[in-house]
């Protein structure tokens, strides 16, 4: 406990770094891992496939944590393109990176492909944290999101059927992997759907009344829908994603403590992850993968990456310059190097230096392309034209008196400011209550004019809630005349 408590309190600090250097918080959890370990203090952890079970479900709870963060409206303009992505870009990306290994550095197609296979799945808490500091345009922003919540599941069947065909030593037969991972993520993806939605009318009726129950209720049933789909034989990570992604979308009340909570799991997900796989990992074996790591990354980076988004993005009409960005922005983190396990607990032999090629690819190429995304995105020019952060809205319900209290937060780019109360036009029984200016609240009149900074609290009853926050959203990116004019 010692250990264990001192080792989050370290992990948590070192988020400010973090936010400072622009390096995402996965290398300094994988430094902790690798400063306690074997070659530093001593811990001695070898064990895969523990590391393989525990990495499994932090995945678990990282993607709960991804789905019931993302909003509908910002990932369904860019469902159908990240759906490609994480599908047919997976297969490219696979194929690129198994030929360069087997043609530039002379390894067998099964061990290229099943390398092609870890190394194919962007990671949903490597992306998901550098999108919190990178402005993008919902599109794009929402494409990433989409796409690597949902490419965990069909690289996780791939790398695993992969290895099973390897171990037994019998040929990779890629059509039959096609028709397993077809199978497995449709069945996986209704299960998902139908745990999430009725996981969702159980919980509002049941634990309705406890912010606290009802967060935990929410979080349980998406790792329901991960068993449920996982005991049919089907892909429990795409069941996940898609259950907290409704559970997310479906106006239950206490939205805020659900937030909170499934963030709190995301991110004590995160460290013990990170930290377990620097723990596993052998600094010594490192330099004599630094060679291989390079060509395969570069080949990933270069060519897999950006074909893959050639083919799955261009019959969607995304520009150059999105396309471009797209294929900078493929952070490879946590999820290929817990796959990289795979091989080892399913028997395979003789593949054992994966785990630490992965793992020096996975960092080297972090820092290349992590801290550079601000810039990329800046010199394609995709961190402007759009709102980068125009209105935080927070929702807690009174489930006594059927009534909502919003709490809204007007960011530096909405339109909001300079909008008297009156025009926001509510619905008829919500009002704007109290509003917090530079430290100060008052009670507004209806001429009151909004500021930046400013948080409202408005008041509303429970069945017009989800009509008054698309209202503040219009009239945040439209202004006063949101509604009427043609942009409104």
């Amino acid at each position: 406990m010692l250990i264990g408590t001192a080792v989050l309190i370290v992990a948590i600090a070192a988020v400010r770094l973090s936010t400072r250097s622009g390096l995402p918080s996965l290398l300094l959890y994988l430094g902790i891992g690798l400063a306690l370990g074997n070659r530093g203090l001593g811990i001695d952890f070898s064990d895969e496939e523990l590391t393989q079970v525990l990495g499994y479900a932090a995945l678990v709870l990282i993607l709960t944590e991804g789905g019931v963060t993302t909003k509908w409206d910002s990932i369904k303009g860019s469902l159908a393109p990240a759906a490609a992505l994480a599908t047919v870009g997976v297969v490219v990306s696979i194929l690129v990176v198994a030929l360069a290994g087997h043609f530039v550095l002379s390894m067998s197609w099964s061990t290229a492909l099943l390398i092609g296979a870890i190394l194919a799945s962007t990671d949903a808490a490597a992306v998901f944290a550098v999108l919190r500091r990178v402005p993008l345009p919902r599109r794009v922003s929402g494409m990433l999101e989409a796409e690597s919540g949902f490419n965990d599941a069909p690289v996780v069947i791939i790398v695993t059927a992969i290895a099973v065909q390897s171990a037994a030593g019998e040929e990779v037969s890629l059509w039959s992997i096609m028709l397993i991972v077809t199978g497995e993520l449709i069945v996986g993806s209704l299960v998902g759907l139908g745990v999430g939605w009725l996981g969702g009318r159980l919980m509002s009726r049941v634990a309705g009344g406890s912010s606290a129950l009802f967060a935990i209720g929410v979080v349980a049933m998406s790792v329901l829908a991960y068993a449920a789909a996982d005991v049919l034989h089907a892909s429990g990570f795409i069941a996940c994603y898609l259950a907290s992604l409704v559970l997310g979308n479906m106006s239950l009340p206490h939205r805020a403590a659900v937030l909170g909570f499934s963030t709190a799991l995301g991110w004590l997900a995160q460290i013990g992850l990170f930290v377990l796989l620097g723990l596993l990992a052998d600094p010594a074996a490192f330099p004599d993968q630094i060679g291989r790591a390079l060509v395969l990354g570069l080949a990933l980076l270069l060519v897999a990456r950006p074909l893959s988004v050639l083919v799955s993005c261009s019959p969607f009409g995304l520009g150059w310059r999105t396309q471009a960005f797209l294929s900078w922005a493929g952070l490879r983190g946590a999820v290929p190097v817990v796959l990289a396990t795979v091989p080892l607990t399913v028997g395979a032999t003789g593949v054992e230096w994966i785990f630490d090629l992965v793992f020096v690819l996975v960092v080297i190429f972090t820092l290349v392309q992590a801290p550079s995304l601000p810039w990329v995105a800046h010199r394609l020019g995709l961190d402007r034209g759009h709102h980068s952060f125009d209105l935080a809205i927070e929702v807690t319900p009174f489930d006594d008196i059927g009534a909502h209290l919003i709490e809204v937060t007007v960011g530096p780019l909405s339109r909001l400011a300079g909008v008297q109360v009156y025009e926001l036009r509510l619905p008829a029984g919500a009002n704007v209550a109290l509003i917090v200016r530079e430290g100060a609240s008052f009670v507004p009149h209806e001429t009151t004019p909004l500021r930046r900074g400013d948080q409202l609290l408005v008041v509303t009853p429970a069945a017009l809630r989800a009509a008054v926050e698309k209202r503040l959203y219009a009239v945040s990116r439209g202004g006063r005349l949101a509604g009427w004019s043609r942009d409104g």
